[in-house]
Order: structure tokens, then sequence, then C-alpha cells
């Protein structure tokens, strides 16, 4: 989204749409500006507030589709996770989305309310807080699981994901033309693509994973239970498994750093063997899913790191983890990922 186009004027168009008799104060714009979806408060006469997202990343349809998604298990979920997720704004019995398409621009939007906030874990857990962590996942993902009948379908998949990215290497003025990596990409995608076929994929439980479970984006009460989460930028209908490789970030001894790299070493880390140690006493993994812990990284890379890089990151940094994905970890993973360490320590 280019930083010259002046966003205000469409929010207040967009609000005054959805309720003419809510008179706004103020808007201020609090993105972070990581990535191509902007966040802005917008605060009104009498001082209460909502929030709006903004985006052109993709398309308009899957946002719609997303939002719709998450707003459905937002308001279905009961207790402890009926505050988990921040509900968005409804106008009649539909989700509220306002487009704005002129000649210099194509943005939608959705407004929601704000979600209560507590803790942030430490950049480094406790051994006590991995346990804590591993088993408050997979309630979460279980009770997700129990909610998947409720909710409307995903048109999203990994298979038109990593399709799409294939088509894109056929294309002469694709961006990853000049790289110099087709080749390598293109022989990922199809690893992932035989594998994910030989490890039965499509019969996998599929449920709503939101992927990039970093410290910032979600909170836990006093005792380290889940509390709250937000950034929804990576939302899916998807297998579990897509959350694991952000929680063995989490969960790594070297801790959160500022300067990082998607390095996928983290799998193998005792920490994380405990986390889902935890995680399987709740919620049991099959030996096909543990497998298909390579091709959710693998994907993660092609996906979010090579294709969307540069709507999800700085252009320096985009570029950084796309030379290190190329040259470092696509070349290593199907010899340096050793899943039966993880087999061995689930008794699978």
């Amino acid at each position: 989204m280019s930083l010259t186009v002046n966003l205000i004027p469409i929010i207040e168009k967009g609000w005054y749409n959805y309720n003419p008799k809510r008179h706004i104060r103020k808007i201020e714009d609090l993105s972070v500006n990581v990535s191509t979806n902007k966040v802005f408060k917008i605060t009104f006469k009498d001082k209460t507030f909502v929030f709006a997202k903004v985006s052109n990343f993709g398309k308009f349809e899957n946002f719609k589709e997303d939002h719709q998604i998450i707003n459905v298990l937002a308001n279905n979920l009961e207790r402890p996770y009926d505050h988990f997720l921040s509900s968005s704004l409804m106008k009649g019995d539909q989700l509220y989305l306002y487009r704005h398409e002129d000649e210099y621009i194509d943005v939608w939007m959705v407004f929601y309310r704000a979600v209560r906030v507590k803790n942030t874990l430490p950049k480094r857990l406790t051994d006590e807080q991995v346990r804590i962590l591993g088993k408050e996942v997979a309630k979460f993902h279980k009770i997700c699981d129990e909610m998947t009948p409720v909710l409307p379908q995903s048109s999203k998949t990994l298979i038109k994901d990593i399709n799409h990215l294939l088509r894109r290497l056929e294309k002469t003025d694709s961006m990853l033309r000049f790289m110099g990596y087709n080749d390598l990409i293109r022989e990922h995608c199809h690893i992932f693509l035989k594998n994910a076929e030989t490890l039965g994929y499509k019969d996998f439980i599929k449920i709503p994973v939101f992927v990039d479970w970093n410290i910032g984006n979600f909170s836990v009460r006093d005792n380290n239970t889940l509390f709250s989460r937000w950034d929804y930028d990576w939302f899916r209908m998807s297998s579990r498994v897509l959350d694991f490789y952000s929680f063995s970030r989490v969960c790594s001894d070297i801790g959160d750093k500022t300067d990082f790299s998607y390095t996928f070493s983290q799998l193998n880390e005792p920490r994380f063997l405990e986390f889902l140690k935890e995680y399987h006493k709740v919620f049991p993994l099959t030996r096909n899913e543990v497998l298909f812990m390579k091709e959710a990284y693998r994907f993660f890379i092609l996906n979010y790191v090579i294709s969307n890089g540069r709507f999800f990151f700085t252009d320096a940094y985009a570029q950084k983890l796309q030379k290190e994905a190329y040259q470092l970890h696509l070349p290593n993973l199907d010899s340096g990922f050793n899943a039966d360490l993880i087999l061995d320590a689930l008794g699978l």
C-alpha cells in the first residue's frame, strides 16, 4: 500500500456508510508498518473507539472470507475463550466490510472492537511456561476443531497457494524471474505437493489457524494460560500443524529476537519437544501430522517468505529473509530436519 495515499477520508467514508449517527472525533494510524495491512483507531465524540483494519493485499474476496470465519469463531467460542478474539462489527445480519475503488487505489476494510490484553510472555520462556503453553495451545486447537461445523467454508488451500507460486514462476514479468532461484523454488514446490499427497494432507483435520504466534500477537493470564489473540494477517483454515513452527520459535532456547531468521532448527529443540509432549497429551497428533511438520515449514518459507515476503516485511528485511531461504533453509531442509526425534518423544 502506497504510503502517499491518505487513507483517513476513505476510512471516514467507510464509517459513515456504516453508521452516520456516530460522529468521529479523530482517527489515528497505529500501524507498525511491517506489512501492507494498516490499523487505525477511530475515536468518537463520546470517547469510545473501534479499530479499522485496511488492506489491499491479495483479493478482497479472501479478506472477506477470512474475517467472516474469524467473526463466527469469535462469537461462538465459549469460556475460557469467549473473549479470546476480537469480534468485527455487523450491519444487520452481515459482517460489515467497506471497499473503496478509484483510479489510484483499491482498498478494503473491516471495523472491529478492541480485544482485552493482559500479560505478554517473556522473551525467553521458562520450562514451566513452555509446558503450560503446550497444553493451552492443544486446548484451543481442540475447541477450534469442535467449532468447525458452524464456521463458513474457506476457499484458500495450501495446494492452491503453491500452484499459484508455480504459475508466477512461469510469467516473464514476475519479480521472481530476476532472483536467479526459480529452479530451486520450483523444485521445493513440487516436493511439497508430492509429500502433501503422500502423507494424506487432504484428510487431515482442518481448523482455524493463525500461523503467526510471535509473543507480540497474544496475551496470557497471570497463570500463563491463554487470554487474548490479535493480528489475523496470516489466518486460514488448514492443518493445526501450520501453527507449530511459530510456537517452536516462541519456545526456543534463544528466546525472542528483534533481528531474527526463519531457521528450522527450533523444530528439533528439546524445549519444543516438551511443548509437543504436553500438547499431545491433550489433543493427540498422528504420525503423518508429525511428518508433515517439515512440509508446513516448507510451505511457510515458500508462501510467506518467498511468494509474499514483500507484503509482510520491509523491503530490506524481505530480501534478507529470502536470501537466507534460498541459500540456507531450503537446500538444507530435507537433510537437516529430523522427524524421528519428534516421533520418539511422542511415542509414535
